[in-house]
């Protein structure tokens, strides 16, 4: 069924194509047909905001299709991303399990679907099904290690140079295309929101692209960006 946003929209879980993918999705089918008989299926044009940081937690979000950005902000108005979340990802996790707020802001970047389940149905699903509750602790687990790599990334890190050479390489590696001589990296986000990614200014950031542009370490095709230098970039996300 096709949204108003163009979406091709999956009704239902366990005829999913995408399940074996993702690692919240992939459940039993006794356990995968009770969380579909309790979450409710919805499009979201982009940019709209699926929770709020300081929010008390209504439930979880999973990813189906589309991107999301989780931000955090600072009392003087600053704001920082600390991931974007890719198909199959299960947001405001922590917090639905918790009972504490939502520690982050979810807006979508794209069009995306989104599958809703309300806290009190989420946590009595947990409780009936060990496998799920076994897959929670997978994702949470996955979360805190990417926290961790992500201050590492920003607190370690010297230069923005070095940040915006490292996010760049991280790219390519989600995308698969680390392995390849001249990998590309498909740009989907503004210079601000590459900025709030590594802890600095839109116009830092548009003065790096055309440093690396310049030392032919990048070429711009559209909004595909080819990094020409591999070994040039990688030294300059360890300088």
């Amino acid at each position: 069924m096709l949204s108003p946003y163009g979406l091709d929209i999956i009704e239902d879980c366990l005829s999913c194509k995408m399940r074996a993918e993702h690692i919240f999705c992939d459940l039993p089918a006794s356990a995968l047909s009770a969380f579909e008989a309790i979450k409710y299926a919805t499009a979201y044009p982009k940019s709209a905001v699926l929770f709020v940081e300081g929010q008390a937690p209504r439930g979880i979000f999973v990813l189906c299709k589309g991107r999301v950005k989780l931000s955090i902000c600072s009392t003087d108005g600053k704001t920082l991303i600390l991931k974007i979340a890719e198909p199959g990802e299960v947001l405001g996790l922590s917090a639905t399990v918790s009972g504490k707020t939502y520690e982050l802001t979810a807006e979508t970047i794209d069009p995306c679907q989104v599958n809703f389940v309300k806290r009190e149905d989420f946590l009595r699903f947990l409780k009936e099904h060990a496998d799920a509750c076994f897959r929670v602790a997978e994702q949470l687990s996955e979360k805190y290690n990417t926290a961790c790599r992500e201050i590492r990334s920003l607190g370690l890190s010297h230069s923005a140079a070095e940040k915006l050479a490292k996010l760049l390489l991280e790219w390519s590696a989600r995308a698969g295309e680390s392995n390849k001589s001249e990998p590309r990296v498909r740009l989907a986000l503004t210079h601000e929101e590459i900025a709030q990614m590594i802890g600095t200014s839109r116009e830092t950031v548009t003065r790096l692209f055309a440093e690396l542009k310049k030392r032919q370490i990048v070429l711009s095709r559209g909004a595909t960006l080819v990094v020409k230098n591999k070994a040039a970039l990688r030294a300059l996300a360890s300088s």
